[in-house]
């Protein structure tokens, strides 16, 4: 079965979706090939981001899921992922700490010593390294001013693209509008003309689309005549007759056959060669002395001349 291009567009279409769903699940810490148990913990303060990994005596064993803040209680609710192949107990914390030279922040499992093992859904308790709640509380402290610094910097990057905008220069934004302005103008001029040299010359156009329908038409007859006519089977009968012409030529060079004989054999050739001298000789006796050949005798007379043999044949 041959499949359309409609159909394949589709299907590269449907996984293009598929592996875009699968990267940005990814990128937020869900893996949807991999299964793992889902946690929820609870902190005062978020200090963590989406996808931030979660560690197990320094050994990454899952990835933080959502970050959502409670409106009721005023702390952040945050559901992480764990390999369902690691077993820790209920009553283990969950210890938000800084990773260091790395940058950013981290959760940490301190697994407790009892057999009550967490099931998917459990909520873990949560606690703050030390020294880093008062980073925390530094940093809020000093959002305002760092909000300020972010307008600020905001407010200066729009006045200069006011200033892009405004530029009459060759540089500024005005000319590339204008000229990208005039170039589709350009192209809606240029097709306005096609289509008009098309209308003129339509009947010139189904004409020679007429032809070439023609000629291919004559082309398919001509190669089904071709097909029908047995080239191979001649082309075969042309090489028999070749091989037997050669073998013809074959026996003639190596004397054999009459033809052969007569090419080949050097005697034979001579006896020949004697045989019409001595014709020649014939002839010329015969117009020089008829009456040796041809007599008329009254009285039976008879005659005296004996034929004598040449001491060569050839004379």
């Amino acid at each position: 079965m041959k499949i359309t291009k409609e159909v394949k567009t589709a299907i590269l279409v449907i996984l293009g979706i598929a592996f875009l769903i699968f990267g940005i699940n990814y990128l937020k810490g869900r893996n949807l090939l991999d299964a793992s148990n889902t946690y929820y913990t609870v902190f005062e303060y978020n200090a963590l981001t989406e996808s931030s990994p979660v560690t197990i005596k320094g050994n990454n064993v899952g990835k933080i899921k959502n970050i959502k803040y409670d409106f009721e209680t005023g702390k952040t609710r945050v559901s992480f992922t764990v390999d369902k192949g690691l077993k820790f107990s209920k009553n283990s914390i969950i210890r938000l700490y800084e990773m260091g030279l790395m940058g950013g922040n981290a959760m940490a499992i301190i697994p407790a010593e009892d057999g009550v093992f967490a099931e998917d859904g459990d909520v873990i308790k949560s606690e703050v390294e030390k020294g880093l709640l008062d980073g925390l509380a530094g940093n809020f402290s000093n959002l305002s001013s760092g909000l300020d610094t972010t307008l600020k910097s905001a407010d200066s990057l729009l006045i200069g693209l006011n200033a892009l905008v405004e530029d009459d220069s060759d540089k500024g934004l005005k000319s590339a509008i204008a000229e990208l302005n005039a170039t589709i103008k350009s192209f809606k001029n240029l097709s306005y003309s096609f289509n008009s040299l098309i209308s003129k010359n339509e009947e010139g156009l189904m004409s020679v689309i007429s032809n070439f329908d023609s000629i291919s038409q004559d082309l398919a007859s001509l190669s089904e005549d071709l097909k029908k006519a047995e080239i191979s089977k001649t082309i075969n009968d042309l090489d028999q007759t070749l091989l037997s012409v050669n073998g013809l030529i074959s026996d003639l060079e190596n004397g054999e056959g009459t033809l052969g004989l007569l090419l080949k054999d050097e005697k034979l050739y001579n006896n020949l060669e004697v045989a019409t001298y001595q014709l020649k000789e014939l002839l010329q006796d015969f117009k020089l002395n008829p009456k040796r050949y041809v007599q008329v005798s009254v009285f039976g007379g008879k005659n005296k001349d004996e034929y004598q043999k040449p001491e060569d044949e050839r004379k």
